[in-house]
């Protein structure tokens, strides 16, 4: 059975933010939607280091849904809109979400947002793949690992045009697939691992 996983190489990784954007393009996301956030590590500010000069350091955390084996949001869900899929993926389904906010809350990643009012875009036209989610009010939405991408056998947005090539996807039960090389070898950390969630994104240091 399949494990979809991602890994992300910090060593890699300089901030350019092009997955963020690649990611709301790809998925038409609204205007105050984001589900990919690039937060920079060092200074209070996006871009700043910390330390004084010259001992100063930086660097940058690509942060999305986690795609938790151990998903917090799916038990607390009422109405069972969240689940995780088969192939690992949590998903949302939007038919059954009633936006009540408990996955918000129970999430301790901050990658959930509610859709509270009705959705405005920066463009007067539709942008993305032709089969991205839609984005409908009073719901919550998250990243799906692009899962419309995946099953027609791509990969996610945020990393086809990664100029670093910092992102590496697949199955992680296959040590064939390339997330599972990536990983081999390698030191790697998870984001709030004492969270408990057993998140499926693989951070290379």
């Amino acid at each position: 059975m399949t494990r979809y996983g991602m890994a992300i190489d910090l060593t890699r990784c300089f901030g350019c933010q092009t997955c963020a954007s690649a990611c709301k393009v790809a998925n038409n996301l609204p205007a105050k939607l984001v589900f990919n956030t690039v937060y920079t590590v060092g200074g209070a500010s996006t871009d700043t280091a910390t330390g004084t000069f010259p001992n100063c350091t930086m660097s940058y955390r690509p942060v999305q849904c986690q795609h938790c084996d151990n998903a917090k949001c799916v038990e607390v869900c009422p109405t069972g809109a969240t689940t995780k899929d088969d192939d690992g993926i949590v998903s949302v389904d939007s038919e059954l979400c009633i936006g009540c906010g408990s996955c918000i809350k129970a999430c301790p990643y901050n990658v959930r947002t509610l859709i509270d009012a009705e959705p405005e875009y920066y463009l007067d036209v539709v942008v993305g793949e032709s089969d991205a989610p839609s984005h409908k009010t009073g719901t919550v939405e998250k990243c799906t690992f692009c899962k419309n991408l995946i099953g027609r056998d791509e990969v996610p947005a945020c990393m086809q045009l990664c100029p670093a090539r910092a992102r590496f996807w697949g199955d992680l039960d296959d040590p064939e697939s390339m997330v599972s090389k990536a990983i081999e070898g390698r030191d790697h950390e998870f984001f709030m691992e004492e969270e408990g969630t057993e998140p499926k994104v693989y951070y290379l240091v």
